[in-house]
Formats: C-alpha cells, sequence, structure tokens
C-alpha cells in the first residue's frame, strides 16, 4: 500500500476508525496516541485481523509523529468527553489546546496532508485546526453531517419498514442541539418524507436525530458513541482518496454560503482528491434559513470564546 492515512488519538472511535480503514484497504494505516503502549497494542491487533479480512493494508501504533510523515490525510479524534462537574468552557479550552497541537505536530511531517477533525465541539475545533494549520479551508474541515444524516436515515426507515439503502436524509448546521434536520430534502427511494409520513412523526424522527448522540450516551452511562462516527469518517477518507467527487455533508468554512461568513458550519460539499470542492447550496425557507442562522449562531458563540 503507498497511500497513508494517519488517526490521531486511539480511543475508541480512533481505533474503530482505523480497524475500518485497514478492513477496507484505503491505505496503510498509523495510529497515534499520547499513552504509551495503548496504540502499538491496538494496531498490532488490527493489523493482526488483516489475514482474516484479506487486506493487505499495513497497521502501525506509535507515539511518534515522526511515524505519521507524509499522510495523505490526517484524521484528529483526539479529546476529551465532558465529564461531571465539568462545564462546556472547560471542555471547549482543554480540547483547544489538544486539537492545537495534534494539528501543529502532524502537519510537520505531512504538510500536504487534508485534515478532517472529529474531535468535539465538532465546529469550533474545525475553526482550531483551520487557524493551527494555515491550510486553505479546502483541505480542513469537520465530520459529522455525514453521522447525523446517517441516524436520521436509521430512523426514517425503522419508521416506514424500508431498507437503509432507499433512505436519504439531509442536515444542516452545527453538530449539536441545533443541528437543522430538513425533511422536505429527505427522502425513500427518492420521494420525500413529507409525503409518507404525518407532522408528528417528522417532528419527532428530527427530534430524535438531534438528539442522537445523547440517547446513546444515556443507554451507555459512559462514553460515547464510536462505531457510526467511525464509520462516517471512513466514508469521507475514502470519497478523497479515492476522489469520488462525492456529495456529502460536512464541518465546512463557509464564505457568504448560506448567509454566514468566516464560520465552519455543516453543509454539503463535494468530497474528493482535493478535499471540498465545492460547497452545495440549496434554497432554504424562512423558517429553515432562521434554524440554520441560530445553529451557526450557537458555534459562533464558542469560537468567539477561543477568540480565534
Amino acid at each position: 500500500m503507498n497511500r497513508k492515512v494517519t488517526v490521531v488519538g486511539a480511543g475508541n472511535v480512533g481505533a474503530t476508525l482505523a480497524q475500518r480503514l485497514a478492513d477496507r484497504e484505503l491505505g496503510d494505516v498509523v495510529l497515534i496516541d499520547i499513552v504509551e503502549g495503548m496504540p502499538q497494542g491496538k494496531g498490532l491487533d488490527i493489523m493482526e485481523a488483516t489475514p482474516v479480512e484479506g487486506s493487505d493494508a499495513r497497521v502501525v501504533g506509535t507515539n511518534d509523529y515522526k511515524d505519521t510523515a507524509g499522510s495523505e490525510v490526517v484524521v484528529i479524534t483526539a479529546g476529551i468527553a465532558r465529564k461531571p462537574g465539568m462545564s462546556r468552557d472547560d471542555l471547549l479550552n482543554t480540547n483547544y489546546k489538544i486539537v492545537k497541537e495534534c494539528t501543529e505536530n502532524a502537519l510537520k511531517q505531512s504538510p500536504g496532508a487534508i485534515l478532517i477533525v472529529v474531535s468535539n465541539p465538532l465546529d469550533a475545533m474545525c475553526q482550531v485546526a483551520f487557524k493551527v494549520s494555515g491550510l486553505p479551508k479546502q483541505r480542513v474541515f469537520g465530520m459529522a453531517g455525514v453521522l447525523d444524516s446517517a441516524r436520521m436515515r436509521t430512523f426514517i426507515a425503522q419508521e416506514l419498514g424500508v431498507s437503509v439503502e432507499n433512505t436519504h436524509a439531509f442536515v444542516l448546521g452545527g453538530h449539536g442541539d441545533t443541528m437543522v434536520p430538513l425533511p422536505r430534502y429527505s427522502t425513500v427511494a427518492g420521494i420525500p418524507i413529507t409525503d409518507l409520513l404525518p407532522k408528528e412523526r417528522i417532528d419527532a424522527l428530527v427530534t430524535r436525530t438531534a438528539n442522537g448522540g445523547a440517547e446513546i450516551v444515556a443507554f451507555l452511562k459512559s462514553g460515547s458513541a464510536y462505531y457510526a462516527p467511525a464509520a462516517s469518517a471512513v466514508e469521507m477518507v475514502e470519497a478523497i482518496l479515492k476522489d469520488k467527487k462525492k456529495i456529502l455533508p460536512c464541518a465546512a468554512y463557509l464564505d457568504g454560503q448560506y448567509k454566514t461568513k468566516g464560520l465552519y458550519v455543516g453543509v454539503p460539499v463535494k468530497l474528493g482528491r482535493g478535499g471540498v470542492e465545492q460547497i452545495i447550496e440549496i434554497k432554504l425557507t424562512p423558517d429553515e434559513q432562521a434554524a440554520f442562522d441560530k445553529s451557526a449562531g450557537a458555534v459562533r458563540e464558542l469560537v468567539d470564546k477561543l477568540k480565534l
């Protein structure tokens, strides 16, 4: 394998992401973490599964960024989860320092890399990586919309008793409670769900989508989702490495699109070898635009606290 993908952070999301990348033979994978032994152990374990999976991808676990040199894509999953007694500002400031350091170290070794941010709070952490890296906006973006859309697609399929392959969901805005699912653009085999479900059921699906992460945390009691987030990041990496020109919802830097300027917010983009090759702008109703503005405002509030 010639292509190299670095996954920063060997926790549940990072390790699962590394496994899926290796299983799909998308490239050689470097799993890096500051905890000694953990990335080495998980990397070796994933590598030992490749004969069973029929994959010739190499997987390396390391604590040294030198091993990441020459990566085409770097995915940052590092960061802490919010703990009891911790304010949102505490989480924001702690993960700001982590994402800043990870970005700086990774790009020293791979200055030509495309950067995908998964760390939370997602949209604000994209802004951090963009500011710190000095990279063009097309090469720094975040994974959130793919996950939020996957959750909504799951709920639509369950509600209607259809294959998830027939469902398509459209979710805009920041990755959090203020995200903006758009039912009139969400379809089953091309049919808008607004033609298939009553308003109260659609409203319930929208609410469940916005609370998708919290629902899983409530079940787990400790920790948060990682299977679906990892799968969502892999879809983005694949679109880049294979130059698919795939339309996916991502946290992208807006420069006037959707009436928003200078901010990372979730919108549909065309992903290819150059990263974000186009932002797809759709016409929103006044209510949808108001919801998007509210979501963008919540992101800007976090960014302003970081004084970026």
